[in-house]
């Protein structure tokens, strides 16, 4: 079955809003492995926006769950992955004045440093992902570097399905990448911008094994609680097509 990851970086940006102790990214973390989830995503930023060092430290101290961090390749930031050893590192790139991920990362700028990077995880035992465009030349490119996964950006295809747009292109890009990274070896995975339909839709890609979800999945939250939706994305996961 197709697995799950939730990104609880916005339970944080809550908290940092009134710079108090509540609502916790910890106790979030727990219910949300508690609701069904496969995995926690949380991002640690340069400019620690959201979750901040000592929440990582103690979210990958919980038991029994699996963390995936996401980290730029901030030296600083890369030797605190590599302290705190989380399960999973996902390599994102990071832009100060971004609101959110614009994209992938420019594999070709940064293959020297990458592949420095994901060798010092590996002799960790930490697996690594790469968040990429859509792109059967990034594919090529992860391929060489030795990346253990790929996260595709799927930001672009979101905001043409929640805009009423011909996706079949951007689905399409998608579809060819997946199968072209299945193909060498890596685990595809995806995420940025999905909702529910989004989510539908590329959970018809039978090479894509993960899906992880943030900022819709804790918007929907304060409506209907992460129960309900964790329970409700679980099903469109585990629906055969």
């Amino acid at each position: 079955m197709k697995r799950l990851g939730v990104n609880i970086d916005h339970v944080a940006t809550i908290r940092n809003a009134r710079g108090e102790l509540h609502p916790d990214p910890l106790k979030a973390a727990k219910i949300v492995k508690k609701a069904g989830a496969d995995s926690i995503t949380i991002h640690l930023r340069e400019d620690r926006r959201h979750i901040k060092d000592i929440d990582a430290k103690k979210i990958c101290k919980i038991k029994n769950l699996l963390v995936n961090l996401e980290i730029s390749t901030n030296p600083k930031i890369v030797n605190i992955a590599l302290k705190i050893k989380p399960n999973y590192v996902c390599i994102v790139p990071e832009n100060r004045k971004e609101i959110t991920t614009e994209g992938g990362l420019d594999l070709t700028k940064n293959r020297g440093k990458l592949i420095k990077i994901i060798s010092k995880f590996k002799k960790k035992n930490i697996r690594t992902s790469l968040f990429i465009n859509p792109s059967l030349k990034d594919i090529e490119i992860s391929k060489q570097i030795g990346t253990d996964c790929i996260e595709i950006h799927t930001g672009h295809l979101s905001n043409l399905i929640k805009s009423n747009k011909k996706y079949s292109n951007e689905l399409s890009k998608i579809k060819k990448s997946s199968i072209m990274a299945s193909k060498f070896g890596i685990e595809v995975h995806a995420g940025h911008g999905l909702d529910y339909k989004s989510t539908r839709i590329l959970s018809n890609i039978p090479s894509i094994k993960e899906f992880n979800i943030g900022h819709f999945l804790i918007g929907e939250s304060i409506f209907y609680g992460l129960f309900s939706v964790i329970k409700k994305f679980k099903k469109i996961l585990k629906k055969k097509k």
